[in-house]
């Protein structure tokens, strides 16, 4: 009896194969739920903008969470699978501790973010706040995909999992994270839009950098520079960005004393809802110019920078 128990518990001991199968199981399992939310929540922004005040220009890519569920889903697979096939031959190793404490914190901390989700509805319901579409959506989101993690872990835990089950519960993953991803290229376009998304969000942070030296080099010399190269040559460490898409240079217009505008060439339209603040970076596709002036009343002595102000 001795040692039969002996036996198992050196059976039951967890191997450094043990303990890295399962822990990369679960960082595979994490990686694959965050990464679809992300996705879900980049969707459901595009697809149901919430109109609101204060700065926002939220990301119109999804190619991060579409790459990293194309690679973490089938890894999460793979290890679960190798898994199981090594409890049916040594049934003693799913009571291993490592197995047992990766569940249960799984367990935890799904449950925590169900009991969250909800609270987060119900104080927006007693509060008056208003439900948008688009919040309704994310909460859904949020509580299905933690919901389905929960459940599987609760039905392993109480060893109703049988292989049959394990096959449904794949089929509803898998199901769910292509629908996901075919709505998202629905809503934000294939990868090659995704492509042009990312050019013109490039485009669009190099103007204000160009727009903030344009700023100091009125502050240093009270004037506005009459090309974009005389912007480096009042600053020996800065170099002029170009448009990356097409390896031309972006235009500088001086139209006055103190208005001027910069341009590029977008691919796609961006009409952000919210308010960005005193400068906006809304523009259509093609072409297009921000107009900005210079307030010169704002450099006087004792007055922070100017910042340019659209017409």
């Amino acid at each position: 009896m001795i040692s039969l128990n002996h036996m198992e518990t050196q059976t039951q001991k967890t191997s450094a194969k043990d303990f890295f199968l399962n822990l990369g199981a679960i960082v595979a399992l994490y990686t694959t739920v965050i990464s679809l939310l992300n996705l879900l929540f980049t969707v459901i922004n595009n697809a149901y903008p919430q109109i609101n005040s204060g700065y926002y220009y939220g990301s119109r890519s999804i190619s991060m969470p579409v790459a990293t569920l194309i690679i973490f889903f089938p890894i999460f697979i793979l290890l679960m699978w190798f898994l199981e096939k090594i409890y049916r031959t040594e049934p003693n190793k799913k009571q291993l501790g490592v197995r047992k404490w990766l569940t249960y914190i799984t367990l935890f901390v799904t449950g925590l973010t169900l009991a969250g989700d909800l609270v987060t509805v119900l104080y927006y319901f007693l509060d008056g706040q208003e439900l948008t579409v688009g919040f309704v959506f994310k909460v859904l989101a949020v509580f299905i995909v933690i919901l389905m993690v929960f459940l599987y872990y609760i039905s392993d835990v109480r060893n109703k999992l049988t292989s049959k089950h394990r096959k449904i519960w794949l089929g509803i993953s898998f199901v769910l994270i292509l629908g996901s991803i075919i709505w998202g290229f629905a809503v934000l376009g294939s990868p090659r839009t995704q492509q042009f998304i990312k050019y013109d969000e490039q485009k669009v942070v190099d103007l204000q950098n160009i727009n903030g030296q344009i700023q100091n080099y009125y502050q240093t010399k009270n004037i506005l520079p009459s090309k974009l190269s005389d912007l480096a040559g009042s600053n020996t460490y800065y170099t002029v960005p170009i448009d990356m898409q097409n390896k031309n240079p972006y235009e500088y217009i001086k139209t006055g004393n103190l208005n001027y505008e910069v341009c590029a060439t977008f691919n796609k339209e961006f009409a952000n809802t919210r308010d960005m603040g005193i400068l906006q970076w809304n523009h259509p596709a093609g072409k297009y110019c921000f107009v900005q002036t210079i307030n010169p009343n704002l450099y006087q002595k004792g007055v922070p920078a100017a910042v340019p102000v659209t017409q």
